[in-house]
């Protein structure tokens, strides 16, 4: 026959699809728990990942001086934490009826100076005193992208929107990264001996600056992370850049913006982040803090029904049990109390 003594490739066994890359992770630092005072600073990705850990009762605080992109302005803001540094009236400036920080969020701007300047001053105390009781300082790196001011060639942490000709973009060096951080990581623990630092970068994509440009931003830290994570004691890199970038990677785990990781994508690297920096004990009382946290959440259609009085009661009741048999986690009810403000329980 024409086939005889032909070889023919050999078949591979088939197996189950593979959907996804591996990415193979270990956490090398102290397990995180409950018992833990975690302060978490950097890019809006911080502030879903805090949320997170608060609905599940951990002791947070995330972004307290506003959300903050590029690590030098990152590394000035531990710094303004560690001095507990409280500004003045004439460092604000007026902008569209509004008094701002370039230093700021705008979450802090008012319509009244005063009101600003008390308003960021509070935040940073209250971010002084968490820092020195802080046991893991998570951070959270953007961008590699910075603005100064044309005017002085000062570093802004926010433009509010000001007009794009006042400030000039620079793309910051490794170099420069690496000794900034290291500056401010150094003076937080000066504060905070015990201090365990996580580094993560955002998996948000900053698509104004282009891709190709935003790949050369994250590349950059990236690199400034790793050689952090090799000098500094104590201080360890959380993948969720290559976890969403590179494992999920598909955009139907993106918001409608294509730039954003969504609720999905985002639960789905906080259980990555439970996995391999919690204990599984800490991870189950997290899931059933978080049953509390939705019960509390919930808004009826007929309040005032004696249903929704004995629903109340009961979960009051269990809530007040549960609080006393794990004094360690920190009840923040989600109508009465802004996120960066954890309440405790004692």
């Amino acid at each position: 026959m024409l086939y005889e003594g032909l070889t023919f490739p050999q078949i591979p066994e088939i197996g189950p699809m593979k959907m996804q890359l591996p990415l193979a992770y270990s956490f090398e630092g102290a397990p995180i728990t409950h018992h833990d005072r975690l302060l978490l600073m950097g890019s809006c990705f911080t502030a879903n990942v805090g949320q997170v850990l608060a609905e599940r009762m951990f002791g947070v605080l995330y972004n307290p001086t506003g959300i903050l992109f590029d690590p030098t302005a990152l590394s000035r803001h531990l710094l303004y934490l560690c001095q507990n540094r409280q500004i003045t009236a004439d460092e604000l400036v007026s902008a569209n009826e509004l008094w701002h920080s370039w230093e700021h969020h705008s979450d802090f701007s008012h319509i009244q100076q005063e009101q600003a300047v008390a308003g960021i001053n509070a935040a940073t105390a209250h971010g002084h005193a968490f820092l020195k009781e802080a046991s893991c300082l998570v951070l959270t790196l953007g961008s590699a992208f910075r603005y100064v001011l044309v005017e002085d060639g000062r570093p802004v942490a926010n433009n509010h929107r000001a007009p794009a000709a006042m400030f000039r973009k620079e793309l910051l060096e490794v170099g420069e990264m690496v000794e900034a951080l290291t500056q401010a990581i150094a003076e937080a623990r000066q504060l905070n001996p015990r201090l365990q630092v996580l580094f993560t970068v955002s998996p948000v994509r900053h698509s104004r600056d282009g891709l190709i440009q935003n790949n050369r931003s994250k590349g950059r830290l990236l690199e400034a992370v790793h050689q952090l994570c090799e000098q500094l004691p104590a201080a360890y890199y959380f993948p969720a850049y290559e976890w969403v970038i590179d494992v999920l990677r598909d955009h139907r785990w993106y918001d409608i913006d294509l730039v954003h990781p969504n609720y999905a994508a985002t639960q789905w690297v906080f259980e990555q982040f439970c996995a391999t920096c919690m204990p599984p004990e800490t991870v189950a009382l997290a899931e059933t803090a978080y049953k509390f946290t939705l019960a509390a959440k919930h808004r009826p259609r007929f309040p005032e029904t004696q249903a929704h009085q004995n629903f109340v009661s009961q979960q009051q009741a269990a809530l007040k049990e549960f609080l006393r048999l794990h004094p360690e986690l920190v009840f923040q009810p989600p109508a009465s109390s802004a996120p960066t403000k954890p309440l405790t329980n004692q």
